[in-house]
């Protein structure tokens, strides 16, 4: 359960980012200069539904320290 940074409301978990205009979402990876970079996985958002809080989050941030 994630709390809003600003209100400390609890926030809507699980949510996604959707490039306007088209099908798919955002990869978090560790080097863009490289031409196949590691990729981290895709970013979590949760939303505070009182004030509209976005914070975006790996789900799993053991991830990071092993693509590193």
């Amino acid at each position: 359960m994630r709390r809003c940074l600003r209100c400390n409301t609890e926030m809507i978990e699980n949510c996604s980012i959707k490039v306007q205009n088209s099908a798919y979402g955002i990869d978090l990876a560790t080097d863009e200069r490289r031409l196949f970079n590691k990729r981290i996985g895709k970013p979590q958002v949760a939303i505070c539904p009182a004030c509209g809080e976005v914070s975006i989050y790996i789900e799993n941030p053991k991830a990071l320290n092993e693509t590193l």
